[in-house]
């Protein structure tokens, strides 16, 4: 799979303040990428960058294989956080208007524009005004200018920010489908749970810095500590706990259940196997809860930026 978009130790500073120090980020083609950090980290200033809206101090940014240059403009598609539509035009006329900005012919924009409308079910907002429409509504409309032109690359800074869960579902459907037609995009927010369902490859920054990146899946395996969340039905959970610890490496554990199971988590050492351990708590008793402890996005987050 060969990479959409390289960024090869780019660093950026405002005055004394660093905002990236030698960063570097590799985006495959056909994939969504979470760029993820804490407030202040450097994650805007890298997008503002790949847009072209501030140039790096240092470093290179290639689009495709081409160092990136004015012609890539219409070759990104960027739904910033901070919303930028004339709340006094009218949602069709600007929305034809951004469209044509994008190097789409007034035709094919419209075209492609009732596709859109008809798909989101918003074709009646045509003859609004922005400031008639409540934050979410307005946010359709930018979704809809930011992916119109088809570009090689997405960027959606917290894109569902102002939406209600049915809305943000909606928007995280259409995030997946384009993906499926052979979008690229990077996803930038806060909502670990969007990066868990959303997400193929991640970087984390901190500081200016990158201290995280790679496919998800690669890095919640590297994280993960072999430690199995039981829960445990026994005639006597004491003896049968003081059993287990003799045995395993074992802590309370809490989690919701309808029965009045003992319920621990139990941590395997090397060369113990789940099989195993799984064996011997049915031969202990009638096993209701059996999970793999598996650290989550936010778990990862947390960890990493703490211990860096």
């Amino acid at each position: 799979m060969s990479n959409i978009l390289e960024v090869q130790d780019v660093s950026k500073n405002f005055g004394s303040f660093t905002a990236l120090n030698k960063v570097s980020i590799t985006v495959p083609k056909g994939t969504i990428y979470g760029l993820l950090g804490p407030n202040g980290a450097g994650k805007t200033t890298l997008i503002r960058i790949i847009n072209q809206i501030t140039m790096p101090d240092s470093g290179k940014v290639f689009l495709d294989g081409e160092l990136l240059n004015a012609s890539h403009i219409k070759d990104i598609g960027y739904l910033p956080e901070e919303r930028g539509l004339y709340k006094s035009m009218k949602v069709g006329e600007q929305a034809l208007y951004l469209a044509q900005l994008k190097g789409l012919s007034h035709k094919e924009a419209k075209a492609r524009l009732k596709y859109w409308f008809d798909r989101l079910e918003i074709g009646d907002w045509w003859n609004k005004k922005i400031q008639e429409l409540s934050k979410g509504m307005a946010q359709k409309i930018q979704f809809v200018v930011t992916v119109l032109h088809q570009p090689k690359l997405l960027i959606f800074d917290e894109p569902f920010s102002g939406f209600d869960p049915i809305n943000a579902n909606l928007i995280k459907d259409e995030i997946l489908k384009l993906r499926e037609d052979g979008a690229t995009i990077i996803f930038s927010t806060h909502r670990m749970e969007s990066v868990e369902e959303l997400c193929d490859d991640i970087a984390l920054i901190n500081k200016s810095n990158k201290i995280l990146d790679g496919k998800l899946m690669d890095i919640k395996r590297h994280y993960k500590t072999n430690t199995f969340e039981v829960g445990i039905l026994s005639n006597n959970k004491t003896v049968l706990e003081q059993e287990l610890a003799n045995k395993f490496n074992i802590y309370p554990a809490s989690f919701k259940t309808l029965g009045e199971e003992l319920k621990l988590n139990i941590k395997l050492s090397e060369g113990e196997k789940p099989n195993e351990l799984l064996s011997y708590l049915c031969n202990h008793g009638e096993v209701s809860h059996f999970v793999e402890l598996i650290p989550s996005v936010n778990d990862i987050f947390i960890q990493t930026v703490k211990n860096n």
